[in-house]
Formats: structure tokens, sequence, C-alpha cells
């Protein structure tokens, strides 16, 4: 018997010519698990111990290259003299084999196999194949590998094979390497997203894998899945299409009525199109509806389209344009187009109305290390004001509420030039939703050139009132719109553009004066160009029936025109530092009040020579205008300005005793973060020369989770018998020093028990909106509820309950006081709340509401319900009241492959087209 023993064994195997066998070892598995097909095998009984012949001892190894060849049972020993005359044979192998068995590798030349047994390893390139054992039979053709029994009878090492990122777990295999045909029992295999587990496992070829009792799903855990599909038969192409018969859905390893004849299963590491199919809907105005129906173009690997409609038996129908592009290391963004025709009940019943809405959105980011001088970024959100509010697919939350739509493209160019230059090309958009009122600049043009020190040395510190000269040069042009929402993108719009160019070359410098006071001064010189100017003449009509006998009219004069003006400003400011100390043994131990005032001046002359007059009226009466009063970039001052300006800013801060008795040094906080008080007191007015001073001030509390701030207006004049100011200060007519005019405060909390950041309501946000979820989330009626699969999982919490029970809280307090007039009055006063809390492990519950104190009502009120069901998601949104009441309910599988698999069901409100 040639035996070889050892606690650890392991060779590497340098083969000779016909020494091939250890190498189909390696090839039958690879065999196996082409293609990702996990198969998998029954135990196979401990093979008998073979002997070799008496007269074939085995040689002792012999080592080679640090290397052991192992002996060779099937060719005979050749008389040395003729060992130079036999040609060698070519090695089919492409690099070397390793093996290894904790208990021994034995050869039994009488029978012809090779047996390796416990923790038997085999590793050949990239391949690698484990087992309890692994027996080779290179007279059969075979190769087989199982499992091993421990002491107590359970099942250990089960066979492993790798190639790569593949990993195959089977049972037990049986393999033939000519044939390319094998068994394979209890096997395991995944394919993207979807998981199978397959009773017994016939491959055929290549190709081509005809499996029997075979479990698919998603759930991680393939021995107690929380569901999956059974089919009794399937056939598998790896990389490509799992095609299974009779198929049942199981919950919980029990059977559900749900049952296909046949299915087909879509396998690929590709995106590939296909048909997305629709989800059935109702509404009372509309009647039944398909919806979020399509199709998904895979256009590229680096973009894509989806296609999807909605339509109703009434009439209506959407269509929606979703498009995601990505570069790597350059660009990144995504396109979404959506058109909506909506019909209101049938043609002939008195609710009857018919309305078309769009929405366009556009997001893009460039990547800053492709180019660090050249910037492009795109954030668009425009389309119809009513799009939100009556969108026969957006589930009315959130995105409902806002009144306002912005959208800017712009791009960025940096010149590394001495002195630098910057250019900046920019369209911007503002939509007020409520108005329909659209103001747009397409584009805006600007170029800068850095600050030019003439009299600075090359080297050394600017210092000083020469050294510290300055000037800079800034151009902006723009090309701007002001329209409706009807008229937007029409020929009415564009009629009524209002283009200009305006050049500025600032002017200044800075010094100290007696160490502690700095004094900035400036001259600002500006030129203005525009392309059309205006004309305004009393026109006389033909026959006027009565007085006035005609109309002011204002005609457009096409044509280059320009003016010039120019200012002058200056400023002194300095810092106070004054601190009060307690006692060492107080708490607080110290308070720092920091003051920084400044005074300012500024001077603008009068350009009236810029103005002229017309006649009013018949009578004669005169009026004087600019004809650069509609200009992109108004128009130039009649009034003569000398405006004198103050402000000081204040901020508290303590040092109190550390809680830590280690610390060495107490601890900062801050008690009041600015306390600012500003005025302007203009020299050149007849009257009313003070402005109304402003309060504002700002502060963090409780380990800057609540932020506070607060303003205030205060005008020292009082007002008159029709609640007009009038040149009288308050004090003097009775009141006191200040009349308070207006006043607000705003108070924003957020408090959460986990340390880590809270998810952001993105789509709320690029609709306009907040991106935390005091407006409720937004979400998509019939939109696939999908997870990201790269998303790592939440850690599973632990025992039978959870003391710690995770929450967060967001509050917002607002409240305005008006009194311009001497209404005095709360003009609006509110408090939003948002909190969400797990309760247990997969159940999330979260309630978005507030109150309006002026009107006593309710505001938007959403409460949230989501069950985390491991591969399924379910969840439930309610709007219980109010315009925008609604309710949904949605379950479906989490992966993308089976996303389709899901039971949505809502109730939509009835919109009123506006």
């Amino acid at each position: 018997m040639a035996l070889q023993k050892s606690s650890h064994i392991f060779t590497k195997i340098a083969f000779k010519p016909l020494r091939t066998n250890l190498f189909y070892i390696v090839l039958s598995a690879y065999f196996l698990t082409i293609g990702s097909s996990n198969l998998f095998a029954q135990d196979l009984p401990k093979s008998k111990k073979s002997f070799p012949a008496k007269n074939q001892a085995t040689k002792p190894e012999k080592p080679l290259e640090s290397e052991t060849e192992l002996p060779n049972p099937t060719i005979k020993k050749i008389d040395t003299l003729k060992l130079d005359t036999v040609k060698k044979m070519k090695s089919v192998l492409e690099g070397k084999v390793k093996y290894r068995a904790k208990k021994y590798a034995k050869f039994d030349q009488k029978k012809k196999i090779i047996t390796l047994y416990d923790g038997a390893e085999l590793n050949y390139l990239d391949y690698e194949l484990k087992s309890g054992i692994i027996v080779f039979d290179y007279e059969k053709n075979e190769v087989y590998a199982g499992r091993l029994k421990d002491s107590l009878g359970n099942y250990t090492q089960l066979p492993l094979f790798k190639q790569g990122a593949n990993v195959v777990e089977p049972d037990s295999i049986r393999f033939n390497y000519k044939t390319k045909k094998a068994l394979i029992w209890n096997s395991r295999t995944s394919q993207q997203e979807m998981n199978i587990r397959t009773d017994v496992v016939k491959k055929e070829n290549d190709s081509v894998y005809f499996m029997k009792g075979a479990r698919i799903t998603t759930a991680k855990d393939l021995d107690d899945p929380e569901y999956y599909f059974f089919a009794r038969k399937a056939k598998l192409v790896p990389g490509k299409k799992v095609v299974v018969g009779l198929t049942n859905m199981y919950i919980a390893n029990v059977p559900t009525p749900i049952a296909l004849p046949f299915a087909f299963f879509p396998i690929t590491e590709k995106s590939r199109s296909g048909i997305i199919p629709p989800s059935f809907g109702q509404n009372n105005t509309r009647g039944y509806a398909l919806q979020n129906g399509g199709y998904y173009f895979a256009l590229s690997d680096k973009y894509d389209l989806t296609v999807l409609g909605d339509y109703f038996t009434n009439g209506s129908y959407a269509l929606r344009f979703e498009s995601s592009y990505a570069s790597k290391y350059n660009f990144n963004g995504n396109v979404n187009v959506r058109f909506e025709n909506q019909i209101n009940s049938e043609r002939g019943f008195p609710d009857y109305s018919k309305s078309r809405v769009y929405n366009i959105q556009w997001s893009h980011m460039k990547d800053p290390k492709s180019n660090p001088n050249s910037r492009f970024s795109a954030s668009v959100n425009l389309g119809s004001s009513q799009y939100f509010q009556q969108s026969i697919n957006i589930a009315n939350i959130g995105s409902s509420l806002n009144n306002t739509l912005n959208s800017s493209i712009s791009y960025q160019k940096t010149f590394n030039s001495l002195p630098q230059v910057n250019l900046s090309v920019t369209a911007n958009h503002s939509q007020n939703t409520q108005t329909k009122q659209i103001s747009m600049t397409l584009p805006t043009l600007q170029a800068s050139v850095d600050r030019i020190f003439p009299f600075a040395p090359k080297d050394g510190v600017k210092k000083g009132f020469i050294k510290n000269i300055n000037l800079q040069y800034n151009l902006r042009a723009e090309n701007q719109f002001q329209t409706t929402d009807t008229l937007f993108f029409k020929k009415e719009m564009f009629d009524k553009a209002r283009t200009g160019m305006q050049h500025t070359i600032p002017l200044s410098t800075n010094f100290k004066v007696f160490k502690h006071f700095s004094v900035s001064t400036s001259v600002n010189y500006q030129e203005t160009w525009y392309l059309k100017t205006i004309r305004k003449e009393f026109q006389v009509t033909s026959n006027p029936p009565v007085l006035p006998a005609g109309k002011v009219v204002t005609r457009d004069v096409n044509g280059f025109d320009a003016f010039r003006t120019y200012s002058f400003s200056n400023s002194v400011g300095t810092v106070i530092y004054g601190t009060f100390k307690f006692k060492e043994t107080a708490k607080i131990q110290s308070i720092r009040h920091t003051i920084t005032p400044s005074i300012s001046h500024s001077y603008l002359p009068s350009f009236e020579k810029y103005y002229d007059t017309y006649a009013t009226d018949a009578s004669g009466t005169m009026a004087r205008y600019t004809r650069f009063e509609n200009g992109a970039f108004g128009a130039p001052s009649e009034s003569f300005a000398n405006n004198i300006g103050f402000s000081i800013n204040n901020k508290f801060e303590a040092k109190v005793r550390d809680k830590d008795s280690t610390a060495t040094a107490p601890k900062k906080i801050v008690l009041l973060n600015n306390l600012t008080f500003s005025g302007n007191y203009d020299m050149a007015a007849d009257s009313l020369r003070w402005s109304p001073m402003r309060i504002s001030g700002g502060t963090l509390l409780f380990k800057q989770k609540m932020n506070v701030n607060f303003a205030a207006t205060l005008d020292p004049y009082a007002l008159g018998d029709k609640n007009q100011r009038i040149n009288t200060f308050n004090i003097e007519n009775g009141g006191g020093l200040f009349r308070m005019t207006s006043a607000n405060m705003t108070i924003n909390y957020s408090l959460t028990s986990s340390k880590d950041d809270k998810k952001k309501n993105i789509q709320g946000a690029r609709n306009g909106g907040r991106e935390d979820d005091l407006f409720g989330n937004n979400a998509e009626i019939n939109s696939p509820q999908v997870t990201d699969p790269n998303e790592e999982e939440e850690e599973e919490f632990s025992g039978f309950y959870n003391a710690e029970i995770p929450w967060d809280v967001n509050l917002a307090y607002s409240v305005t006081y008006s009194n311009i007039t001497g209404e005095k009055k709360i003009s609006s006063h509110s408090l939003m709340v948002s909190a969400n809390t797990n309760l247990t492990p997969k159940w999330t519950i979260g309630v978005s509401s507030g109150y309006d104190f002026t009107n006593k009502g309710v505001t938007f009120t959403q409460i949230r319900l989501n069950r985390d069901l491991m591969s399924w998601n379910m969840n439930f949104n309610w709007s219980p009241f109010g315009q925008n009441s609604f309710w949904g309910f949605f379950i479906g599988i989490k992966a993308g492959v089976l996303s389709d698999i899901k039971y949505d069901k809502q109730q939509q409100r009835d919109q009123t087209l506006r």
C-alpha cells in the first residue's frame, strides 16, 4: 500500500507530458459552474482503500524547484539509455496545480483513483475547489466531490468552487469531463438578485441545465427564505434566462393560490430593454385607468430611457420620459419630462373641464476632478404652475404646497492668467405658482478680472493707503424675460425681452488708523448699455367725446444707448472686547462680550441729465421720465443721495466648568451668536431722514440642535391721520422712542436618537420644496418602490425587544407681527412638526402635521407606516383631510428584477382644474 499521510499536506504539482489527471478535477468543477449556476449533490460513500502492486512501491517525493512531482502510475519505467531518444509531449496545463488535504492524499494505481480526504483543496489558475472529499477516477473520466460527517452525525465541509467572484456551494457533484455532463444535488446559485436552490440538476452541456424542484427567491437565506417560487421543472441558461413550468408562490413555506402554468425570468449582468406592465387605478372624475405602463430602453451602459404612460377611460392621458446618464469621473445626471392631458368628468356635464400641464426636471453634476478649471451644472424645475397641484400621477404630498419653481444652468471657466480671469454663463428661471408670473434670464454672462494692486511690491506685505489700492473689472450682460405661464416660450414673451450690459470698475483701498480702526474707501464706476429704450408722449385722439382728449403712449426705441454713473463709499470699523469674570468656584466662570461697530458713508450724485419730460394730458401737465427706466439693470437715479449708516454687531460667549472632572480647561459655549443694530441717515433728504432701525439676531441652543432667529423693525417717526408716515418723531406724538412696525421669530429644532444623518427628501427638494419631511414625503402613485441593491442593510436589533427605540423629531415655529399702518396684528403664526420612530426592528411610523394659530386650523397632515418584510416592503400613506386628502397602500418585492410583483392601491383626490 502506498499511502501518504500528514497533518497538513500542501504540494505543488509539476506535470510531465501525460500527467493530466488532476487538471480534469479543476476542469470538471469549472464546467459545473459556468454562468454562476450553483449545483449540488448527495453524499458519496467512502471509497475502499486501494493498494499499489507489490513491484510498484511508491517512490519518495523528489523536490523540483521547491515543488514536488507526483509518481506517475501510468508510465512504465524507461531505460536511462533510451530516455534521451523519447520525444517529450507538450504539457496541456497553463499553470501549476496546488493541492492540500488534512488527513491524506491517496493514489490508487490499480483502480486508477486519486483521493483527497478531509479539508481537500485544489487550486489551478484562478480556480479553487474545496470539499471534505475529492475523488478523481481517471479510468472512468469522472470527478466526485462531497461532504463529510462529524462525530455528531452532522454534515460538514460542503464542496465549494470559486472562480473569480463566482462561488458554488453544492452538497456533492458528479461530473464526466469527457462528455461534459453532470449530476448535482441540492445546488445553490445566485443570478443577479435572484437566488436559486434546486433538489437535482442535470448539466446537459456548457450552456443548458435542467432542474427539478427549483426554489427561486430574492431572499438572502436560501435554507429558510421568507418567500419563494417553487417550480417543479426548470431550464437554466446561465447569464440569459430561467424558464420554468408549473410554478407556485410560497410564503413562509406555505403554498399560496398564486400560480402560473409557466414563467420566464430574464437573467443578465447588463441592463436589457423590456416592457413595464401598468398598474390598475380608478378616479371618481376620470374613471378607470392603467398607469405607469411603458417600455424601458437600455440604450447603453452610460445612459437609458424609460417611457411611461397613463390612460383613463374618460380620455385623460399622461406621458413621461425619464433618462439617467453617467460617465465615470466626468459627469452624471438625469432628465424627467412629463406631460398630461387632463379631463375632468364627461363632456356635457356642468363640471366638465380640460387642461394640459407639463413639467421638466433636469439635474446635472460634473465631477470637479475631471477639469478643475471648467465647471458645468444644471438644476432645472420648470413647467405649468399648477402641475403639482393637478397632476394625475404625483401623490399630492409636499410638492403641491410649493409656491415657487426655480431653475439654474451654469458654465464656469477659469483662465489661469495673471491676473486671473473668471467667466460664467448662466440661465436662471423663477416661477411663482400662485401668481403664475415667470422671470427668466437667458442667458446671463459674467466676466471678471482678479484684483490688481498697481502700487504693491511683488514681495512683502501690503500695508498702508497706497500699497492697498486695487482695482477690478466686472462685466455682466443679461437677456431678461418677464412673462406668464400661458405665454411661456411664445412670441409675446420674446417681444418683451430686456437686454443690457453693465461694466463695473471698483477702485478701493483699506488701511488702519490709530492702530485699532480699519478704514476702507472706494470709488465705483458703472457704464450700462441697452439695445432698446422707451419714449413717452401724449397722443391726441381724433374726436374725443370727453376730456382728457388723449392718452400717454409709450413706444420702444430700438438702437444702442448708454448711461454712466459713479458713486463713493467709505467705512470705519473696529472690534471691542469685554470680559466679566465670576468666582473660580462658580459654574459660569466668565462671560465675554464682543462688539463690532462700524460707520459707513455713501455718496451718489444726481444724474438728472438722463431725464426728459412729457405731457400727461391735453392741459399740458408735464412729468419727468428717463428713457432707461425699463432696462434690465434699472435706470440712473435722479435723486441726490448722501447717506450715513451705522451697524453694531454683538456676540456673547461664556466659559463654564466642564462636567468632566479630568478636563483642564473650561468649556466654551455661545450664548448669543449675533445681535445686530443697523440704521441709516439721509443727509440729502428734506424730511424723514432717519430710516427705520433694524434689529436682528440668532443663536443655537441645546447642543446646537435648536436654531433661533429673530428680527424687528423700529420706526422713529409717527403715523398721521391716514396712517401714513409723517415727519414727526413718534415720541413727540405721544408715543415711545420707536414704533415697532414689524417683527418675526423662527425656531427650528431637530432632535434624533441616532448619530447617523437622516435621509433627505431629495425628490421633494427637486420639486422645489424642502429636503426634510415637514411637508411630508414625496411619492409617486403606482411607482415601483425599489431599494438600492448596493445599499447596506441596517444592523438587526438584538434581543426580544429593543430598549432604545430610534426616533427623530423636527419642529418649525414661526410668528410674524405687522404694524406698518397701525394694524397691530399677528399676520402669521404657525407650528409644524414631523416625527418618525421605529417601534420595532421592522416597523417605522412617521407623521407630519402642524397648526395655523392665525386661521385656527390644522395644516397639511400626513401619516406614514412602513413595514420592512426583509425581501418585501410594505407601506401606507394617509393624508386624512384637506384639499390634499389621499391614501395609498403598497406591498411589493424590493429587488428590482421582480419589482413588478406588487400590490398597489390608492384613492386619488379629485383635482379641480384652475
